[in-house]
């Protein structure tokens, strides 16, 4: 197996475990939210990234690669979606589109930097894009959320 795949399993890799984090997160917003609107919003963003993860967990394999079930250094390591627990003790829904906009924003770099900074096969970037620009819409639609509350 290639260095080449190798580094680019362990990125996917790496992208796959924030996916998890933040399907959590939204899993958990829409189960706190009262707000219908925001519980829609939350649970088609939860389901966006179990559906990203699937992809994710396909391009891994196209490498030969294992798939991380969590029990690497690097799923290990400080993920964004974390913080997001603490947010929904108060069950407030201000705090938790700032929490949302802060793990989008957070998570449209992640993808930037693996596009911006590795050699993709054409098929990896493909999906990275995609998923990435539909990270970004979520994050514009957080934001108008947050702007109309």
């Amino acid at each position: 197996m290639s260095t080449y795949s190798k580094t680019i399993g362990n990125k996917l890799n790496d992208l796959l475990e924030k996916t998890y984090d933040a399907e959590k997160g939204f899993e958990k917003a829409a189960e706190k939210t009262k707000n219908t609107y925001l519980k829609g919003f939350f649970e088609r963003k939860a389901k966006e990234r179990y559906n990203f993860g699937h992809e994710l967990k396909a391009e891994i394999k196209s490498f030969g690669q294992e798939v991380d079930k969590g029990n690497s250094l690097a799923s290990k390591a400080h993920r964004t979606w974390m913080d997001l627990k603490a947010m929904f003790a108060s069950d407030n829904e201000e705090a938790m589109l700032e929490e949302a906009i802060r793990g989008e924003k957070a998570a449209v770099e992640e993808y930037e930097e693996v596009i911006n900074q590795s050699v993709l096969p054409p098929s990896t970037e493909l999906l990275l894009k995609k998923q990435r620009n539909a990270i970004e819409v979520g994050f514009n639609n957080i934001k108008t959320l947050e702007d109309i509350r």
